[in-house]
Formats: C-alpha cells, structure tokens, sequence
C-alpha cells in the first residue's frame, strides 16, 4: 500500500494563496458582475500585485473556473474506483454523483459560482472547454473498464458525454432552484433516464 507524500510547505502556501484569491474574485464577481471587475481590482483586493496575480492564474476567468477544475479528476479517480461488476450506468452515476456532491458540499460558494459559470458567456465557453477534457478522460477509463480497444470509440464517447450532460444539466436545475433542488436526487432521476440507453449501448 503506498501513501501520497504530503504537499511541501510551498505547496500548501502555493494553495492557500490561491484559495484566497479564488474567494476575494468572487465577492468582487458577485457584487460588481464579472465584466466589471479587472485584474488589476481583483490583485488589489487580495493585497497582490497584478504579476503575482499571473503567477496563479493566466486569466480572471481562470479564477473562476478553477473552483471546478478538480471534478473532472474526480469523476474518472472514482469511475476508477468502482466495483468492476457494476453496470456502466451505476459507475457513471456514482462518478458524476462525487462530482455533485463536491459541489453541493459549498451550498453558498458553489451557487455563487455556478450562476457565474453558466450566465456568463466567456465563463461558460471555458467550462465547457473543460467538460471536453473531462469527455475524453472518462472515455478513456470507461473504455479500460470494459477492455475496449479505443476510447475513442462510439461507445465510450457517447457514455461520457452523456454523463457530463447529466453534470452540467443538475448543475443548471440545482442554480436555478437556488439550491432548493437535491442534486443527489437530480443525478438519480437524470441516470434512471439514460441508464437503459447506457448498458443497452455497452458490450
């Protein structure tokens, strides 16, 4: 059994600097508007110079979508991780349901962030940018999962595609309701949709 090595002293001020630039951008997002709000405003407000600002970000969209930057790791770490005799919609459901629950883990800050992701249009053509990453590294697991030659295959593309929809889909419901909606019981209700369509469609 091998451990992680813990992160260096420089490692976790790297992190807990950006984690602080991360919260002070998006107080200046949420009262100002993301178009609103420059570089120059946001170094300021967390007591940095700009060239500072650019050592952790290369832009203040980046800022934002960093916050979800780890799902998609953390979708295919648990796809990974799943009982090798699950269905491919039960595996898929539990890697989108982490993801999820990641995010509804920070009710306030998620919400704040993801009303930024999706009603900005700059923010959200990077997200997607993302989801197109997070497509191919799913595929990737699902086609080794299932011992098929290719992730690049019709199967594997459109399981993980279809699953990032369910992502991004409760994430919209979810913002929309203020967080009034479950996100667990919306990634249940989308999986029990798709789910014939996924194991139908897989070897």
């Amino acid at each position: 059994m091998t451990t992680r090595p813990a992160p260096s002293l420089a490692e976790r001020k790297r992190r807990l600097v950006s984690e602080e630039l991360t919260e002070t951008a998006l107080n200046l997002f949420v009262g100002h508007g993301f178009d609103a709000v420059t570089v120059d405003e946001m170094a300021a407000a967390a007591g940095m110079s700009k060239r500072t600002f650019f050592r952790y970000f290369a832009s203040k969209e980046d800022v934002v979508v960093q916050f979800l930057a780890d799902l998609g790791a953390g979708m295919r770490a648990e796809l990974a991780a799943r009982p090798p005799e699950e269905s491919p919609s039960t595996a898929l459901r539990h890697a989108v349901r982490s993801s999820v629950d990641a995010c509804a883990g920070h009710t306030d800050r998620a919400l704040r962030v993801v009303r930024l992701i999706l009603g900005t249009p700059a923010l959200h053509a990077r997200f997607l940018e993302r989801q197109a990453q997070w497509r191919d590294d799913l595929a990737a697991e699902l086609a080794a999962r299932l011992g098929l030659p290719s992730p690049a295959g019709f199967y594997p593309r459109l399981a993980a595609g279809l699953s990032l929809t369910v992502f991004e889909t409760v994430l919209q419901l979810w913002s929309a309701s203020d967080g009034a909606e479950d996100p667990a019981a919306l990634t249940a209700r989308a999986f029990t949709a798709i789910a014939p369509a996924l194991d139908r469609t897989g070897p």
